[in-house]
């Protein structure tokens, strides 16, 4: 083979798996879903689409985050979209009564970090001669010069749930509750919050049982 087109050709292949990669954010969710179609009536069976629904909300979402819960149910509205569950008209009544909330906690630091750093802008500590795993130099006459540990520099980390809970209107029993969890360092973002609804959503209306992992592409 022309070892010209190999130099040529090599380059430009990597270059483009690089880009492929770099064109997506995998945001990995551990999901675990819990469906109870039964418990609305005897003999009830899963419903099949299209559905219609309403939204309710606790006392909290109504007073204290309201225009947060407005985002979270918009993007909800368009996770259950997907898969042919509409939002009822205002006014309108509807068969099923849907709950979505949404938990952020943030970390100064990922859980597996120390709080402590001991590497400079130069290296270890900002000499070329320090080692990891160390807080001591040695100079060149013997002397040993130690560094206690500063601050590490924050980089936050995020802890991040949503949960959706499908009443029966009628009898106000649940009959479906799913969940998603996604830990990393992505600030909020309509794509991120999108993608984990998306993912406690997938299998409905019938998911497996246990806990599994949901893994969704977003678009850089």
């Amino acid at each position: 083979m022309n070892t010209a087109f190999l130099r040529l050709a090599v380059p430009a292949l990597a270059a483009l798996l690089l880009s492929g990669c770099a064109s997506v954010f995998l945001v990995d969710n551990q999901v675990q879903s819990f469906p109870r179609w039964q418990d609305r009536a005897p003999n009830a069976g899963v419903p099949a689409a299209p559905q219609v629904y309403r939204f309710e909300r606790l006392p909290s979402q109504q007073e204290a985050n309201a225009r947060g819960q407005d985002e979270l149910e918009r993007y909800a509205e368009a996770s259950l979209a997907k898969l042919g569950w509409t939002r009822a008209a205002p006014g309108v009544s509807a068969p099923w009564a849907v709950q979505v909330s949404a938990s952020v906690v943030r970390l100064p630091h990922a859980p597996w970090e120390s709080p402590w750093d001991r590497w400079g802008p130069y290296g270890y500590y900002g000499s070329p001669f320090a080692l990891p795993g160390r807080d001591y130099v040695v100079t060149g006459s013997g002397q040993v010069i130690f560094f206690p540990p500063v601050p590490r520099f924050e980089t936050p980390y995020y802890q991040r749930s949503v949960s959706l809970v499908i009443r029966d209107a009628a009898s106000n029993r649940v009959v479906y509750e799913t969940r998603g969890a996604h830990d990393g360092r992505w600030n909020s973002t309509p794509a991120l919050w999108t993608a984990m609804l998306d993912a406690a959503l997938q299998g409905f209306p019938t998911p497996p049982a246990g806990v599994r992992q949901v893994n969704i592409e977003v678009p850089r």
